[in-house]
């Protein structure tokens, strides 16, 4: 069984404990261990503001961009492999295609930022110079510099690659070393794509680094200058943001928490509009996408109350349409949960 390797200091390391054993999400059948026990956190993260932190402050924003550009065009040449991993997660072709291609899309998105709205220098003077004294002899001016430490990206279970490269988007650009921690779940697709990402030789040594497992105590050594960028619960992340080694030494913390979201039909989107037409169109494709697994699935669907019989019956009819199954086969529409943790939470 393949136990995930962690890319830690610039070099691959098994994890020396058990690990958490990981499953396909349609069979059941193991895939692979994930394992951290043994990381050193501390150094991992002395290791990206240093040699990391040294290595992208160093490059200007084209270069940084052009960089983004470059990993996405290796990843997307080798894409078809990241297919058969991600049908293991349960998801379908279609919501592999927004998770894969997506993320690779976010690179590109930002790659393009770099040259149309950011300067050639490794900094960013950010507007014009602001004459403070009557005279003239005091003068102030604004100088964006990459942060001097890690981002930590702890990510969720429902986008192994998409959730990985929307948040490594920003941080390379920025020219910030970055600390990946995806959820176990779909984590040997987040593994695949990453190991990419460093034989693609295009970053430099001590941008990216991986811990595929338990996170263990690496929040005990964030300082000041360090981020924590976190997808999932509210109850998590309150948890971790209210850390002494957090809130003590000013760490910035980014949370992407439970949505509530909801579709409203309007009181003339009637039967047999355009309107009351994607209105059901779209609330299906919210219901299925993922299996429902996302930050923009409806929680709530609010119709006027003389349409309400008219909703359900379309809603139905939509629905009976949609093939549940093995992501493996085409004709499925919506495929499993990611694992029986989530299906007896669903429960």
């Amino acid at each position: 069984m393949e136990k995930l390797k962690n890319y830690i200091h610039g070099e691959w390391v098994e994890g020396t404990g058990n690990g958490i054993p990981l499953y396909n999400a349609v069979t059941g059948e193991q895939v692979a261990v994930s394992d951290t026990e043994g990381l050193n956190f501390e150094q991992a993260l002395d290791f990206g503001r240093t040699v990391g932190y040294k290595n992208l402050s160093s490059m200007t924003f084209y270069d940084r961009g052009e960089m983004l550009k470059k990993v996405a065009l290796y990843l997307l040449e080798r894409k078809k492999k990241y297919y058969a991993l991600s049908y293991k997660t349960g998801a379908t072709h279609a919501d592999s295609w927004v998770d894969i291609e997506g993320g690779f899309g976010t690179f590109f998105t930002y790659s393009g930022l770099a040259k149309r709205m950011l300067p050639n220098t490794p900094f960013w003077v950010d507007g014009e110079t602001q004459k403070i004294s009557a005279n003239g002899t005091f003068l102030g001016t604004h100088i964006l510099t990459p942060s001097e430490g890690v981002s930590v990206q702890i990510n969720a279970y429902n986008f192994p690659v998409w959730g990985m490269l929307e948040k490594l988007s920003t941080s390379l650009l920025a020219g910030v070393p970055s600390i990946v921690k995806p959820s176990p779940y779909g984590s040997y697709l987040t593994n695949a794509v990453f190991q990419d990402m460093i034989e693609s030789g295009v970053l430099p040594e001590g941008a990216l680094q991986l811990i595929c497992g338990e996170p263990g105590n690496i929040l005990d050594y964030v300082q000041d200058g360090d981020s924590v960028l976190f997808t999932g619960s509210a109850t998590t992340g309150r948890k971790l943001k209210s850390l002494p080694s957090v809130s003590g030494n000013s760490v910035r913390f980014n949370m992407e928490a439970d949505s509530l979201n909801c579709s409203i039909l309007g009181l003339d989107a009637k039967p047999g509009t355009p309107e009351f037409d994607l209105f059901i169109k779209e609330v299906r494709t919210e219901m299925t996408t993922k299996a429902g697994q996302k930050c923009t699935a409806i929680r709530r669907i609010i119709v006027p109350e003389n349409l309400i019989g008219d909703v359900q019956n379309a809603l139905s009819k939509a629905l009976d349409q949609t093939k549940i199954g093995n992501p493996l086969s085409r004709e499925t529409r919506m495929g499993s949960l990611v694992g029986k943790q989530q299906y007896d939470e669903v429960l």
